[in-house]
């Protein structure tokens, strides 16, 4: 029996009605048939026949419910009782007994019936409270998630506005003073013809002046950002204009850059700024392939984001330096200052669009942005889509 059960469990549930119902008809026509061609001088026989009666009874209970149950022992009866009436009515004293057996066919019918109706009932209950339950906990796990991702931007944003006040002003008093030394040395510059020996120290002057100044530039636009009014932008064509400036840059690198930009709706933030957020991504990419390599920059729409992904197959970033390569004056390049991805995270929070970075060593890493679609702007994408 529980071989037919876990065999009906596979099967789909409208072959399982009509193979239970089967199942059934067989039981009740195979017993039926021993009453009417065993002989009523058999009479143990006939009882144990009779007995067999529960079997369809009980299963019809089981797998339909009262209806199941009830309809079953019903049907029992009616093909029971001629035997009874015609066959055994010959025999004084037996009918008792008989007419006592089919009511006992339906009570247990019913009984049988009810309670696996209940079951039923009770399991189904308890499949909406899992359902009900695993939405929940898919809830709370999503809401955990932000809270985590909350407070580690608000650690994150503590530091940088205790980073910005202490510094912002060392580094305008550095500011006055360099431009004092710039032109200092502009003028040494000057004083010496090219051919003369000390010419080329007042060159290597100015130029480290204006390097150590533009580190300044980064860090003060790292921590007083421009404010950003979030005003539409196409990500589409303002990729495309930063790769019409870094095509040069790739080419000396001897990279490769690969692009998949699809036709993108419209989304939140400034051009300008994203501009430059490009551009880190491309340039970092550009460094981390030093060898040279392929730049792959694929674009999609995802529900209410425009996800733009920059994957390289360079050198790849440490795991313990993961979590780290958005933190002001973290790199690994000798040249580097550590505040181009560290603004680059600046503009994209301050933007409330998101990034993410996957890195292995050795293999390259993706960095993926996730721009938030400006309100009304997939709908009018798809409007234009289907114009064409």
């Amino acid at each position: 029996m529980s071989l037919v059960v876990s065999y009906l469990k596979k099967l789909p549930l409208h072959r399982q009605t009509l193979l239970r119902l089967l199942i059934l008809f067989l039981f009740i026509c195979g017993i039926t048939a021993l009453h009417y061609t065993t002989t009523t001088d058999r009479a143990h026989a006939h009882d144990v026949f009779r007995r067999l009666y529960f079997i369809p009874v009980i299963l019809g209970g089981i797998w339909f419910g009262l209806r199941g149950g009830f309809g079953t022992a019903l049907v029992v009866s009616v093909v029971y009782a001629p035997h009874v009436v015609f066959q055994w009515g010959r025999i004084t004293g037996s009918h008792p007994e008989q007419y006592l057996e089919m009511l006992l066919f339906n009570i247990i019918g019913v009984i049988t019936g009810s309670l696996s109706s209940k079951e039923h009932r009770q399991r189904l209950r308890a499949e909406e409270s899992t359902a009900r339950l695993a939405v929940s906990f898919a809830k709370l796990r999503e809401q955990a998630d932000m809270i985590i991702e909350i407070e580690d931007q608000l650690r994150r944003a503590d530091r940088l506005t205790a980073l910005g006040e202490l510094s912002a002003g060392m580094a305008h008093e550095i500011r006055n003073p360099l431009g004092s030394i710039r032109g200092t040395a502009e003028i040494l510059r000057d004083a010496f013809p090219p051919e003369h020996k000390y010419a080329e120290f007042t060159a290597i002057l100015v130029k480290e002046v204006d390097r150590l100044n533009q580190v300044l530039e980064d860090f003060l636009r790292f921590v007083r950002p421009e404010p950003s009014d979030l005003v539409r932008f196409s990500p589409a064509e303002t990729l495309r204009e930063v790769l019409q400036l870094g095509e040069v840059q790739a080419r000396n690198a001897n990279v490769d850059i690969v692009t998949e930009i699809a036709d993108l709706p419209e989304t939140e933030g400034d051009a300008s700024q994203f501009k430059q957020v490009f551009l880190n991504l491309i340039l970092n990419a550009l460094q981390a392939m030093a060898g040279g390599g392929q730049l792959h920059i694929t674009t999609e729409t995802c529900e209410k984001w425009v996800v733009c992904r920059f994957s390289d197959n360079g050198s790849g970033i440490p795991k313990e330096n993961l979590e780290r390569i958005f933190n002001p004056f973290f790199t690994t390049k000798q040249e580097g200052t550590g505040l181009g991805l560290a603004i680059t995270g600046r503009i994209v929070e301050n933007a409330g669009a998101r990034i993410t970075v996957e890195s292995e060593e050795g293999q390259g890493t993706t960095f993926t942005l996730k721009l938030r679609v400006a309100t009304g702007a997939g709908e009018k994408h798809e409007e234009a889509d289907s114009g064409h």
